[in-house]
């Protein structure tokens, strides 16, 4: 057996259990946002939904290094190499996504309370996944 295949299936495994703990986190926020807002008869800003569901792209990048890791397999890269690169790229990107969702928690909180600051809440889950996008792309120039 081929122990670089644990990394081949590790890129979307880890990276997908990061989105969904990302997820989780922020979409319970937004729900207590919104009940906050229904308690206050205020209305409940449906863009919470941006937050909640801005980690789980996260997932897509680690079917992207997913598959390029299946296509090196084939080609003969060293099992080592794919092993590392799954388990340490999947598990980089689900911390991107754990925390991007970490974010949007706290960004669901403050824009129900104040409905104010929509574009900055968004540029710091941006930058949180731009980690993803770099981890993504510099091991897809590493096995490709």
């Amino acid at each position: 057996m081929n122990v670089g295949l644990i990394g081949v299936g590790a890129a979307l495994a880890l990276a997908a259990v990061g989105s969904a703990l990302g997820a989780g986190s922020a979409g319970m926020a937004a729900v207590g946002a919104w009940k906050k807002c229904f308690a206050e008869n205020k209305p409940a800003p449906f863009l919470l939904m941006a937050f909640a569901g801005a980690p789980l792209t996260q997932t897509i990048y680690g079917l992207i290094l997913m598959n390029a890791l299946s296509t090196a397999a084939s080609g003969g890269i060293d099992g080592g190499l794919l092993l590392g690169a799954g388990v340490f790229g999947g598990t980089a990107m689900g911390f991107s996504a754990w925390f991007q969702g970490k974010a949007g928690a706290v960004a669901s909180d403050a824009l129900a309370e104040t409905g104010k600051g929509f574009g900055n809440y968004i540029m710091v889950l941006g930058l949180i996944e731009t980690v993803a996008l770099f981890v993504m792309v510099f091991l897809l120039g590493v096995v490709g």
